[in-house]
């Protein structure tokens, strides 16, 4: 019987030996890390052509969000960031009140603009693209965008790390169709955020 028990911890030692760090290092990996954006260092830019010729771009500095990655699962993170549509800036007074109008953000009934991504994929360790929904005007439309990080988000654990995020949308789909003539229907969006560890 004794005999047996030890043969039976022979065979079972090696095996544990194998598979015991593959385990603790897995659950290590996938906890989840979890950023806020820093309001003073992240904005958000739009560019539309205008006349065909030109561009105009407006700004929206005032934003807040969170962000967590989960190192191992990339499509399980979620990138949640609202703007202050109100606090939208433009290159002059009779653009800014257009876009504050019922033609295009309509601010003082939608006073905020949001993205939700609701998952990563990576391509390499600092380029990848985030898939969610975003929402301006009342309209929720899908998007997607192309991110660009300073450093390896998943082996900065603990650190601040930065992205820029990238997309083109159709203002037609968000209710927005006034001026047709003079202004372009696609816009190009430019996501800038820092997201410090909490």
């Amino acid at each position: 019987m004794i005999k047996s028990a030890a043969r039976l911890r022979m065979f079972l030692l090696p095996l544990l030996a194998v598979f015991a760090p593959a385990s603790v290092g897995a659950n290590s990996a996938s906890v989840p890390q979890r950023y806020t954006l820093d309001a003073s260092a992240s904005n958000v830019s739009a560019k539309v052509p205008f006349f065909g010729l030109a561009s105009k771009t407006a700004r929206f500095p005032r934003m807040e969000g969170a962000v967590t990655i989960v190192p191992g699962a990339p499509e399980k993170a979620l990138i949640d960031v609202t703007f202050d549509a109100t606090a939208i800036e433009a290159p002059d007074s009779v653009t800014l009140a257009r876009l504050r109008s019922d033609k295009f953000f309509w601010v003082d009934k939608y006073p905020s603009i949001r993205f939700l991504g609701r998952s990563l994929k990576l391509s390499s360790t600092t380029h990848g693209t985030v898939s969610g929904e975003l929402t301006a005007r009342g309209v929720t439309r899908p998007a997607t965008l192309a991110v660009t990080f300073n450093a390896d988000p998943i082996a900065q654990a603990g650190k601040a790390v930065s992205f820029t995020g990238t997309t083109t949308i159709d203002r037609r789909q968000f209710g927005m169709k006034a001026y047709q003539l003079i202004v372009g229907n696609k816009v190009n969006i430019t996501l800038k955020a820092r997201m410090i560890p909490r």
